[in-house]
């Protein structure tokens, strides 16, 4: 193996249409120019319209895979997808922190499909702010804010600066400002404005998003970098054409 390339881990579900999940992802590696690995969360049945299915892949499987490739690599960075539970979400994260503690994490916190499918149950009794703290980045929407931290947006709880982890707010959901993207640092706010062009909603948009600043991270940008480059990258590709499954561009 080539050792130019830094080498980045997707931990999320397989989506055989190839717009979201490990598929997606490792296509954004690709085009990132890094050495892109893969343990799929779970299997699904979809199209980009349609949601019919999934199994979830049982945890001890994904743990033994996890400590194999960390056993025998070096993982620069890691995106975390799709999961069914916090435990599942903090097993996970447990075992890359005791086995690599300088590799950045990013999570893409989907709670829901594009086809209103519910993925993550939020009723573990775990203390998430100490699961956040465990991950560098995490890549909500307006959705997904409110449900994993009630009243970040309606109460300004941004404003106490308790969160334990830097988060991108991705502006999709919000009406008022569609596009602006927000990446709360722990004292800094950085808005990410869109471009002129013309975008197309796009399935699994949320993955290719997270999985290029993901590699960002890998290719040692800062998180503001990596933000900033990432929403490059996913304008180009929301922008490739008008079907639900885009086209990924090397930057």
């Amino acid at each position: 193996m080539s050792e130019s390339r830094p080498i980045v881990l997707s931990i999320a579900g397989f989506d055989p249409s190839g717009g979201a999940g490990v598929l997606a992802d490792s296509k954004t590696f690709e085009q990132h120019q890094v050495t892109g690995f893969a343990i799929i969360t779970a299997n699904t049945i979809q199209t980009e319209n349609e949601f019919q299915a999934i199994e979830w892949i049982d945890l001890s499987f994904v743990i033994r895979s996890i400590e194999t490739f960390f056993q025998n690599y070096k993982i620069n960075a890691v995106k975390i997808g799709i999961v069914p539970s916090l435990h599942y979400l903090s097993r996970i994260l447990s075992t890359i922190k005791l086995l690599s503690p300088t590799t950045q994490i990013v999570w893409d916190p989907v709670l829901k499909s594009t086809t209103k499918f519910e993925f993550m149950c939020l009723k573990d009794p775990l203390d998430l702010n100490k699961i956040l703290s465990k991950i560098d980045l995490i890549t909500p929407n307006y959705n997904e804010i409110e449900v994993l931290i009630p009243g970040f947006i309606a109460n300004s709880l941004w404003l106490k600066n308790e969160i334990p982890t830097s988060i991108l707010l991705k502006g999709g959901h919000n009406t008022s400002e569609i596009g602006v993207d927000r990446l709360f640092l722990k004292n800094e706010i950085i808005d990410l404005f869109p471009s002129e062009k013309k975008c197309f909603e796009k399935h699994g948009s949320g993955c290719v998003l997270s999985s290029s600043i993901t590699a960002n991270l890998a290719l040692n940008h800062s998180q503001t970098e990596a933000c900033k480059n990432a929403k490059t990258y996913i304008e180009k590709y929301l922008s490739s054409n008008s079907t639900l499954i885009g086209y990924h561009y090397v930057q």
